[in-house]
């Protein structure tokens, strides 16, 4: 008796210490990639060839479907082809139970688990015998299961034992498999966030330069993303006219940022040869239109400023109306407006002159008169207009970089794009 137990219990120390290697093993494999496709074949080889079973599956949750879906598979073909609800089959139980199932024997089994195992192994060309389930559980959430397929021995029956040693090493191969699903998420995120990049560094092209020598025009934008769905555009007609256009893109990212370079860009083509506003924006609605996602539209202003003539072209689509600040230092709305964009395809818009003399137009987006302090107070549009007082005298170049800092610096909370463009007429 005295040296049977002396030798029995190396053999329990030593499977111990097999298992205690194998997860340390386990953990560093796992640890050395964050691709995933490579850290669940890793997981399934140590699985297999420790618990010695004949085919082992990774089943992940897909939340929106509500079904498990195989990733990784040794020696079981097929499975990719199939998604399985999460009730069905020892999975299901697995995952509701939390806890490692084993299936001595599937024959001999409930009805509905023999019927789910049959039905599988007719599709995929398999014989099931016996199961082990395990769900992974990563901060308390199941992500999916380690599926186990009948044991190597000549009765292919899965025992106790397996089944807690499955239990064991479903640990950390869940924890690597979180780590490389987070991995993979922060990559994606990251490159999409490069792209918004380029994409907000392609709309600033699109937008037109403050002039440094003496120009009647200038304007702004100050994106409250990375991207913007304001735009602004400015040119030198030729003859003493300058042309302008200022819009909005209802909503807000990347389909608004794509529908307002699309109008950018139109306009800017456009107005080098349309001259009329009205018709200018005709056209434009057409176009958007026919092509804008539903419900999207554009607000717009646009004109063309004579100065020879002294005076104002002007055609609104449901745009903010403009402040006009005069030299006798009183206020004025140009407030004739048609609607938005990409609303009604069929509207005819008009355009009206307007005498321009020694005055200022200031075309802005809501941004600037919705913008709130920390106690939710609009700023609206009388307290822009005393802001536009503050730095009249400051060339135009300067001035809306200034009005816009000093109303950011006052505290005010920016959540939308900040746009605004200045008609200086002499």
């Amino acid at each position: 008796m005295f040296f049977k137990s002396k030798k029995a219990e190396p053999v329990k120390e030593d499977s111990r210490i097999q298992d205690l290697k194998i997860i340390t093993q386990m953990n560093q494999d796992l640890a050395t990639t964050l691709d995933l496709n490579e850290t669940l074949q890793n997981a399934l080889e140590v699985i297999i060839k420790r618990i010695n079973a004949q085919a082992a599956n990774i089943f992940l949750i897909e939340e929106k479907k509500q079904v498990f879906q195989c990733i990784a598979s040794k020696h079981q073909a097929y499975l990719d082809e199939y998604e399985i609800p999460l009730t069905q089959g020892v999975m299901g139980k697995a995952v509701l139970q939390k806890k490692c199932i084993r299936v001595g024997d599937v024959r001999k089994d409930v009805r509905e688990i023999a019927e789910f195992y049959f039905d599988l192994d007719n599709k995929t060309n398999f014989t099931t015998y016996s199961v082990l389930c395990a769900p992974l559980i990563a901060a308390n959430e199941c992500i999916g299961v380690i599926h186990c397929l009948n044991k190597k021995t000549s009765n292919k029956l899965f025992e106790e034992s397996d089944r807690k040693l499955l239990e064991t090493l479903s640990a950390p191969a869940a924890l690597a498999i979180r780590n490389a699903r987070m991995a993979k998420e922060l990559v994606d995120k990251n490159r999409m966030q490069k792209e918004i990049e380029i994409v907000g560094e392609i709309q600033k092209t699109l937008l037109s330069q403050n002039k440094k020598d003496p120009f009647p025009i200038s304007g702004i934008n100050i994106p409250a993303k990375v991207v913007s769905g304001d735009f602004y555009n400015f040119s030198d007609l030729g003859d003493g006219r300058f042309g302008f256009g200022v819009a909005d893109v209802s909503g807000k990212g990347i389909k608004s940022s794509l529908l307002m370079s699309k109008a950018s860009s139109l306009y800017r083509c456009l107005s080098k040869t349309m001259f009329s506003a009205a018709e200018l924006l005709n056209l434009l609605n057409t176009e958007i239109c026919e092509t804008a996602a539903r419900g999207m539209f554009v607000t717009m202003l646009i004109g063309i400023y004579d100065s020879n003539k002294k005076e104002l072209l002007l055609a609104n689509a449901g745009h903010e109306p403009p402040l006009i600040y005069s030299r006798d230092g009183k206020f004025s709305n140009y407030s004739e407006a048609g609607p938005p964009l990409g609303i009604m395809s069929k509207i005819k818009y008009k355009e009206t002159t307007i005498p321009f003399k020694e005055s200022s137009m200031y075309i802005f987006t809501d941004g600037i008169t919705e913008i709130k302090d920390p106690n939710g107070e609009m700023l609206g549009a009388e307290g822009f207009q005393n802001y536009i007082k503050k730095y009249q005298s400051t060339p135009n170049n300067e001035r809306l970089k200034a009005i816009v800092e000093d109303i950011v610096k006052s505290g005010k909370i920016q959540k939308d794009d900040l746009t605004v463009v200045v008609i200086d007429g002499k």
